[in-house]
């Protein structure tokens, strides 16, 4: 009976993995087989074998398994087999295709019943294909890291060296990159009649795709603003047609964008999808609303224009939706109405006021907070002793 079991094994080994012949299984497996080697919740059927069978061999183009030392004893039959080939055809345990030789050591446990296969327990040692997994994973991080570093530099080299200087008024801005880069950028441009335009916003996704979004984008918008001085909503118009024929179809660009008349203290302007700006008034803190469709995503769009007037002491927070989207431990969120919140609490604006809010901000992560996304902030402030 013994000799007849590791018959049975033998033709199964040689059917099933060396000639892809899985009919045989429906044969020699009983109908009640059960697989022990599955993770918890796979299928452990004939059906399930099959499937694993398969695929193990659809990733090699020569896979070979030969049969080295056979013991059986009552319904136990353990063998040891070596598999050989290539891993040249279809993705494995992870494992794109990379053209290395692997061996795959196999010591298997088969209960034979009636010359049918009811158990299999498998030990394999799949050295070469760790190893491979491990090769393949440390060049994906280094092309990683790479990516990081050249993303990184596009987004430093984009934004502003200088911040504008203005009788009466303090611009602060403030950028705290995530590790993984993101889309966020601040901008200023100088416009006729010692006007300036303010502009902070997000292109969607991370890492090359997006600073190079984002470096575009900037580029758009100075040089419609410079050359044109268009209304912030004629300009957010004519850089979406220009984005929407350059930006790939899966991403867009939030934006908003302000004209500052200095003497006058007049803010006027218009947004593209972006986390309205946050005006802080005595002891009250609203937002900047107005209406708009993101930079790239349909034709022809046109852009609310509102306008505000800041007086002595009052001021703008324009943000990206790294501060309020960040979680705590809990996954709730910063959220715009806690912004809003310390906003109208805290009086100070400038440098000031960023250092007060990303304390807030690490007071409410907690330690060992990973930033999920860059974060900006433009604080625009008119000087308590200025003059309307």
């Amino acid at each position: 009976m013994s000799d007849e079991n590791k018959a049975v094994v033998r033709r199964f080994i040689e059917e099933v993995y060396n000639r892809g012949n899985l009919s045989v299984a429906d044969e020699l497996l009983a109908p009640d087989f059960i697989d022990h080697d599955v993770f918890p919740g796979e299928d452990a059927s004939i059906e399930g074998y099959k499937r694993a069978v398969a695929k193990q061999l659809a990733a090699s183009s020569n896979l070979h398994f030969s049969i080295e030392e056979q013991i059986a004893e009552g319904d136990k039959v353990v063998t040891r087999l070596i598999g050989r080939g290539t891993h040249d055809q279809k993705a494995y345990e992870g494992l794109a295709p990379s053209g290395a030789r692997i061996t795959i050591e196999n010591i298997t446990i088969n209960r034979v019943v009636e010359g049918k296969i009811v158990e299999e327990w498998n030990v394999a040692e799949n050295t070469d294909l760790w190893q491979q997994r491990l090769e393949q994973e440390r060049i994906e991080r280094e092309r990683f890291e790479q990516e990081l570093r050249v993303a990184r530099r596009i987004q430093q080299a984009s934004l502003p060296k200088e911040v504008p200087t203005l009788e009466s008024w303090q611009i602060a801005p403030y950028f705290q990159p995530a590790r993984e880069v993101g889309g966020d950028f601040y901008e200023f441009f100088e416009l006729e009649d010692g006007r300036v335009a303010l502009v902070v916003g997000d292109a969607t996704g991370k890492g090359v795709p997006a600073a190079l979004v984002m470096t575009a984008t900037c580029a758009f918008l100075g040089g419609v603003a410079t050359a044109s001085g268009a209304s912030p909503g004629e300009v957010l118009a004519r850089v979406n047609e220009a984005v929407l024929t350059r930006i790939p179809a899966n991403m867009f660009v939030t934006c908003f964008y302000s004209i500052l008349e200095p003497e006058s203290g007049r803010l006027s302007y218009a947004n593209a999808g972006h986390n309205l700006p946050c005006c802080r008034r005595e002891d009250a803190a609203s937002d900047l609303n107005a209406r708009g469709m993101p930079l790239g995503l349909m034709p022809q769009m046109s852009y609310e224009e509102k306008e505000t007037v800041l007086g002595p002491g009052e001021g703008v927070l324009f943000y990206t939706d790294g501060l309020v989207e960040a979680h705590n431990p809990q996954g709730e969120m910063f959220g715009t109405p806690r912004l809003r919140a310390l906003l109208s609490e805290y009086p100070e604006g400038g440098r000031g006021l960023s250092a007060t809010l990303l304390e807030e901000l690490y007071s409410f992560t907690g330690e060992g907070w990973e930033q999920e996304d860059d974060i900006t902030l433009l604080t625009l402030e008119r000087s308590a002793a200025s003059l309307g």
